[in-house]
């Protein structure tokens, strides 16, 4: 049985970072792909019209003939990956297989060649390969394993046509609109030039015009390396796969309630200034209040943190996939300071 494991950093540093570490260039991300395809293999698989027909299709493709197939051990599934920028014919991504029929399980499954297209309709990766199924622990009585991931399971057919040869501009989006910081980078990157190449177009834009007498690569190197004195960027990472969560001491949640099927949390700043003892009982002065697992209120120190958050749902021994669902739950009400990565 898997653990989740928690690591904690427990330090912040004050360093020179690098505009590449604050900053996107505009055009230079990823893509999204999504195809259909069939997994086989299964002890049960689907058994409605829509996986025969699409098995049907299959075969009717290799030129094998049929007229009625009932297969029972065939799985539709959808596919999902991400195209990296620059991206080149033959590179291998990982690709999410995710069950949209009747099959108990993808466990054991292998899918079938499947393309992978992107949102202007075109092929970008074809996937194929045996699927590791990821377990949901929420459910304790339910063996439902109706996700799974392929680790370098797709090969990259075509590119995304962008090349920054002829470019004579880029643009730089800040992670975070910050008007202090646009104007830094500003100031820092003219000053590294000796001429005024930079303009902020707003909190978050820079616009920064090539110098001549250099390539288009160096110069982004360039202005990437440029160093912007600033508090280090904090992240939460998080490997769904591994069942790991990477998350600092000092990244602080701003009160909030988080209501979620199986548990309730309240963070808020406690008067106390010795905090809470989180443990097997939650300690509130001389009044121990043993967790109840299905509803459970804790309050934290005076400045509540991720790891106090991390050390309560251990508690409650919440599964990996709901704490995921938390975390991003906090992220998208902007009760933390920081950016929640999911590694794959």
């Amino acid at each position: 049985m898997k653990k989740i494991i928690y690591i904690l950093c427990l330090s912040i540093f004050m360093y020179g970072q690098t505009i590449k570490d604050i900053s996107n260039i505009i055009g230079i991300r990823e893509n999204q792909l999504i195809g259909h395809g069939l997994v086989v293999g299964l002890e049960s698989g689907d058994s409605d019209d829509f996986t025969n027909q699409s098995l049907k299709n299959l075969l009717r493709n290799s030129y094998i003939g049929t007229e009625d197939v009932q297969a029972k051990s065939v799985a539709s599934v959808m596919v999902t990956a991400t195209l990296p920028p620059f991206a080149r014919q033959g590179d291998k991504i990982t690709v999410n297989v995710s069950a949209i029929g009747s099959a108990k399980s993808l466990e054991d499954g292998q899918l079938l060649l499947t393309q992978l297209k992107g949102i202007d309709g075109k092929v970008y990766a074809v996937a194929q390969g045996n699927i590791v199924v990821k377990q949901n622990k929420v459910r304790k009585n339910n063996k439902l394993k109706k996700n799974g991931i392929i680790y370098d399971g797709a090969t990259v057919e075509n590119e995304v046509a962008y090349s920054l040869k002829d470019e004579k501009y880029i643009t730089l989006s800040l992670l975070r609109q910050d008007a202090t910081i646009a104007s830094l980078c500003e100031e820092k990157i003219n000053n590294e030039f000796g001429k005024n190449i930079a303009t902020a177009l707003d909190t978050r834009t820079i616009e920064v015009e090539k110098p001549d007498n250099i390539s288009i690569i160096r110069f982004i190197a360039k202005i990437q390396n440029i160093k912007i004195d600033t508090i280090m960027k904090k992240k939460i990472l998080i490997d769904p796969i591994r069942e790991i969560i990477i998350a600092g001491a000092d990244i602080t949640i701003r009160p909030v309630t988080i209501s979620r099927e199986k548990f309730s949390i309240r963070i808020k700043k406690s008067a106390s200034t010795t905090g809470v003892d989180i443990g097997d009982n939650v300690t509130l002065g001389d009044d121990p209040q043993v967790i109840n697992l299905d509803n459970t209120m804790l309050n934290t120190k005076d400045a509540p943190t991720v790891s106090d958050l991390m050390r309560a749902l251990k508690v409650l021994q919440i599964d990996i996939n709901e704490i995921i669902e938390t975390i991003r739950m906090l992220d998208s009400l902007g009760a933390i300071d920081a950016e929640v990565e999911i590694v794959r």
